[in-house]
């Protein structure tokens, strides 16, 4: 029916109506909160580039875990800072039994089990040369060997498992990884442990402000050749197939803001739980914008958020969890 007797506004008429029809709804069970964990004893340092994200030693931990699980997050994602001395050509500090992020595991769910730990899969914060995987030279050229990367990245899923992590996240970006994951977790008896696979994890430069929390800068080159060209949207299709064929459990998007048709995408072509990693410099740019008075920072992350979920995600990594959870609570 055609105007005036179609009238949308009559649906937006006060608070209660808009709320009534309201499509797309945030909760805390929305969020995964990051988190990172150092070495060392009374560290809670602020990441200069992330307002309000900090560096915690294991003694710093309790307090942020209580805040957010007061809170009602559900779930962290665990990053590892290890001490620069213990990194090496292959990243042998990520698989250690007494890794930074094996040890933070176990603190956490002693403390609060109920808490879900996701933990990232990766050798980039392990290596002393800041990339994802084994290096070789092959013509005068260094050339990350995939399947080679792949025994450590198995070594390191189980460690995590066997240290207590409910969900495994490799973001390496190596084919096959979640294969190689998948099969080597079932064979050392962790079949019931969940791989939330980075399936389309694009090459970017919203990346910038994380690699300064987690000390895990490339120390030559870049990771395009393992990383996803952002200029690509049906590639996205080929990984996210591939890692749902290979076992996924859930497939994620990364970065979001600026990669939102590929949420939509993924999330109209594969029934499985889909994450969207909100990212470091996602995150920053809005505290630097709010911390200048130009925006109204609640608003602008409440909106962006919103939007996420709406283009498909179901679960959002985003270091505004907190805030979020905390403005949502305000409106009940």
């Amino acid at each position: 029916m055609a105007y005036p007797n179609t009238r949308h506004r009559r649906l937006r008429a006060s608070a209660a109506l808009r709320g009534l029809v309201r499509e797309t709804v945030l909760t805390a069970d929305d969020f995964i909160m990051p988190i990172f964990i150092a070495r060392g004893e009374g560290v809670r340092q602020e990441i200069s580039s992330m307002p309000g994200v900090y560096n915690l030693s294991l003694d710093k931990l309790d307090e942020e875990l209580h805040e957010i699980v007061s809170l009602g997050i559900k779930a962290v994602l665990v990053f590892g800072v290890p001490d620069p001395a213990e990194k090496d050509a292959v990243g042998a500090c990520a698989y250690d039994e007494q890794g930074i992020v094996q040890e933070g595991i176990r603190r956490i769910k002693k403390s609060y089990p109920d808490l879900l730990v996701v933990a990232d899969t990766c050798l980039c914060e392990f290596t002393d040369h800041g990339h994802c995987g084994v290096v070789h030279e092959h013509g005068g050229q260094a050339v990350i060997d995939n399947d080679e990367s792949l025994e450590l990245l198995v070594k390191t899923a189980v460690s995590q498992a066997a240290a207590g992590a409910d969900i495994i996240a490799p973001s390496n970006m190596m084919d096959g990884f979640v294969a190689a994951i998948r099969k080597g977790l079932d064979e050392a008896g962790f079949a019931h442990v969940p791989i939330m696979a980075y399936s389309v994890k694009y090459s970017s430069a919203y990346y910038g402000p994380f690699r300064e929390a987690a000390q895990s800068a490339p120390q030559f080159g870049d990771r395009k050749s393992y990383q996803m060209d952002p200029a690509n949207a049906r590639e996205a299709i080929r990984e996210a197939r591939s890692d749902a064929e290979e076992g996924a459990d859930f497939l994620m998007v990364k970065p979001g803001l600026a990669y939102l048709d590929i949420v939509r995408t993924i999330r109209d072509r594969f029934d499985l739980p889909l994450v969207v990693y909100n990212v470091s410099a996602e995150y920053s740019m809005v505290k630097a914008a709010a911390m200048q008075g130009w925006i109204d920072e609640k608003a602008i992350v409440l909106e962006t958020l919103t939007g996420m979920k709406r283009a498909g995600a179901d679960l959002i990594i985003t270091y505004h969890a907190k805030d979020a959870v905390r403005w949502l609570n305000e409106k009940k």
